[in-house]
């Protein structure tokens, strides 16, 4: 039986979760990637060994068991998760959002944050040797929000409170649970911000951005501590971003 850590990531078919996942390869783990897009992820996997590419829907409690269950047929345990699957709103006054929007937003950041952590639980509390280590990918929204982003700031906000229950509730099985708290990664989905975004105080300001390394190399320092060490909170974030003072 190998020694090698396994990772799996949600959100694996771009952005923060692509890199995220290549890191995690690098350091040495063995890593499933998760997510809607079977091409995409396949594009994630391309060229690399140590990758099981596994589409999944988090919203889907039958689809999240089925995920785990692969996990569990491939690799045997499961050592990390990072719970990085995510979705937004369009940017419109609250009053104007649909039932539909909002339900989409928590189904996809909060409940499949809750579903994905639940299967992982019950691996790792029944795995040999117990216990692991679950991070889940909260955001600056977590702490201030931006202009009309009601569901994506309330179901970070609900992040941290999974986040804390997770770590109380693991800490006799030998789970760990943190969060990171991301602030303008350079990913397609913060492009936007080149040209612009709105401003608490009503104006328009390009925000400047990081290297999504920077987030990887941090997903990797905390998957790699030992389950007696953990990161309870971490927020990386580009320098110069308006976020301290935000409002």
């Amino acid at each position: 039986m190998t020694n090698q850590k396994t990772a799996l990531v949600t959100g694996a078919g771009s952005g923060i979760g692509r890199a995220v996942a290549l890191a995690l390869l690098a350091a040495g783990f063995r890593v499933a990637l998760a997510g809607r897009r079977q091409a995409e992820l396949e594009r994630t996997a391309s060229g690399a060994e140590g990758m099981l590419v596994a589409p999944a829907d988090v919203t889907n409690p039958e689809s999240v068991r089925a995920l785990f269950e692969r996990v569990q047929e491939s690799f045997g345990r499961l050592d990390v998760l990072f719970n990085n699957a995510g979705k937004n709103a369009p940017a419109v006054p609250m009053e104007d959002l649909s039932f539909e929007q909002w339900n989409s937003v928590v189904a996809v950041n909060l409940t499949g944050a809750f579903l994905c952590a639940q299967e992982a639980i019950r691996m790792m509390k029944a795995q040999r040797p117990i216990g692991g280590r679950i991070i889940n990918n909260g955001s600056i929204s977590a702490h201030v929000p931006r202009p009309y982003s009601a569901p994506y700031t309330a179901t970070k906000h609900a992040i941290t409170g999974l986040t804390k229950c997770i770590s109380l509730d693991g800490r006799a099985h030998h789970i760990a649970c943190g969060q990171i708290d991301i602030g303008n990664a350079a990913t397609e989905m913060t492009e936007r911000m080149t040209a612009g975004v709105p401003q608490a105080n009503g104006t328009m300001a390009v925000e400047p951005r990081m290297d999504v390394r920077h987030v990887a190399d941090a997903v990797v320092y905390m998957a790699g501590l030992p389950l007696d060490a953990n990161v309870q909170f971490m927020t990386v974030m580009a320098t110069a971003m308006p976020f301290i003072g935000r409002g």
